[in-house]
């Protein structure tokens, strides 16, 4: 009988040994191919073959933090995926702003004239003509010198329809006559005059004829009860203008851009006189934009107003805490909140005092970047101007009392004192809501209903 072979002591070690001399090659491989990024493996043991990994699911790529898997041999190259959590997204570059297309009129003539109910009433019999007989086409395209087809000669009898200078309307071609009656519509419409026919000029070409009479019959409706004192020298805001007037013996000598209500406070439409020039103003803040604005904010934010620089003021003129009311509560609105002046105040340096129901006025701002905004219904229903310190120069001339210049009021804003200077010689102020009325001169101007209200005349009518 055969006896099995049992290894012996001599083979074990040998066997032994050759695991041994393996181990001891693979340990250098594997400290040359870790990197100092590699994660820190976990302790184990004992050491144990390890199948080579299998490729991770492209949907669930590994995170770049996960050291590599070791291996005897060079690392193969990585995927060019980025993994998940150092993917950047990169933030969208803002739109630029859309170019400006209206322009601050040039017009001497003042918009709200003492005869400004008669022609507006004229004109808007004249519209009324041109809906009776069809209206106008359209022009629905873009066009600019150089164009030429039917499109072109639409465009004329367009022009036309409200311009009596143009008289070839078969004509095709684009020429020096055309270019200049766009330009002639552009300045009645308060647009910038390019001589091209796109954007906002295409959209107000491309207005109904119907429309337009609305616009001026019920500018002249308005018109009916407003009974408005003129003097050698007033000041007129037209709101949907969005402009203001210093007119001085029926011309307009000072025009300034300006910002009104929005659609949810409409500026007034009011007759007042200005009193007085306050130069470095504070705010005293309206009830109502302490109810919707202010409560609620102090409520997020109790140190609101300590950083808007506004004082809580009791009914005799104490100053009160503002962490002691309770700003949840209907109470909070009978306190009075006003503003510091300063660089910060909502009024900016200049307020024009113009005593009204209404209790609005005209005033510097702080934000003078949104006048340069074609839009400009943004306030809560006061007139915000631009320049309006040479506003109040012209009305310290002396014309009206005091003398002030232009140095010398910035001198005064820049000193920081509190000043108000108070006309002897008060000057008459109308804010009117005009958007279709005609000047002394029967030029027939346009602007824009942006309150709405000349639908409302429409409703009334019917």
């Amino acid at each position: 009988m055969k006896m099995k072979r049992t290894p012996s002591a001599s083979s074990l070690g040998f066997l032994l040994g050759a695991l041994l001399a393996m181990l001891a090659t693979v340990a250098p491989l594997r400290a040359e191919t870790a990197t100092p990024e590699s994660a820190p493996a976990p302790a184990q043991s004992a050491p144990t073959p390890v199948a080579p990994p299998a490729p991770a699911a492209p949907s669930e790529p590994a995170p770049m933090t996960v050291a590599p898997p070791v291996s005897a041999a060079p690392a193969a190259p990585q995927a060019t995926n980025p993994a998940p959590v150092q993917a950047v997204a990169k933030k969208p570059k803002p739109k630029p702003a859309p170019p400006r297309e209206t322009a601050l009129s040039d017009d001497p003539t003042p918009a709200l004239q003492p005869q400004t109910f008669f022609t507006t009433s004229k004109a808007a019999d004249r519209y009324r003509q041109i809906v009776d007989l069809g209206g106008w086409p359209r022009v629905g395209v873009s066009l600019r010198p150089g164009a030429k087809g039917p499109a072109v000669a639409a465009l004329r009898r367009r022009l036309a329809a409200e311009d009596d200078s143009i008289v070839d309307t078969a004509k095709e071609k684009w020429d020096a006559d055309l270019t200049a009656a766009v330009k002639r519509f552009q300045f009645r419409l308060g647009l910038k005059q390019t001589g091209v026919v796109a954007g906002a000029t295409l959209r107000e070409l491309d207005v109904p004829a119907e429309t337009r009479f609305h616009q001026l019959e019920s500018t002249a409706q308005r018109l009916t009860a407003f009974d408005f004192a003129f003097g050698r020298r007033y000041i007129v805001v037209n709101i949907p203008s969005t402009a203001v007037d210093a007119v001085e013996d029926d011309r307009v000598v000072r025009r300034y851009a300006a910002i009104v209500g929005d659609p949810e406070h409409h500026s007034p439409e009011l007759q007042a006189k200005v009193v007085a020039v306050n130069i470095n103003p504070t705010w005293t803040v309206p009830v109502s934009i302490i109810k919707n604005e202010i409560a609620p904010k102090m409520l997020k934010d109790p140190s609101y107003l300590q950083r808007s620089h506004i004082r809580v003021l009791n009914g005799h003129g104490e100053e009160v805490d503002p962490r002691s009311i309770n700003w949840a509560s209907e109470r909070a609105a009978q306190y009075t909140l006003r503003q510091d002046s300063g660089a910060n105040n909502s009024l900016g340096s200049i307020r024009i005092s113009m005593p009204n129901s209404h209790s609005v006025y005209m005033h510097d701002t702080p934000s003078r970047n949104l006048f340069a905004n074609d839009y400009r219904f943004l306030s809560h229903g006061c007139v915000r101007v631009q320049g309006v310190v040479d506003l109040a120069a012209w009305l310290l001339d002396g014309e009206s009392g005091p003398q002030m210049s232009k140095d010398e009021i910035n001198a005064k804003i820049a000193s920081g004192e509190r000043e108000e200077a108070r006309l002897t010689q008060h000057v008459p102020v109308a804010w009117v809501y005009m958007t279709g009325w005609a000047s002394a001169d029967g030029l027939v101007h346009f602007r824009d209903d942006v309150y709405h209200l000349d639908e409302i005349s429409d409703v009334a009518e019917q």
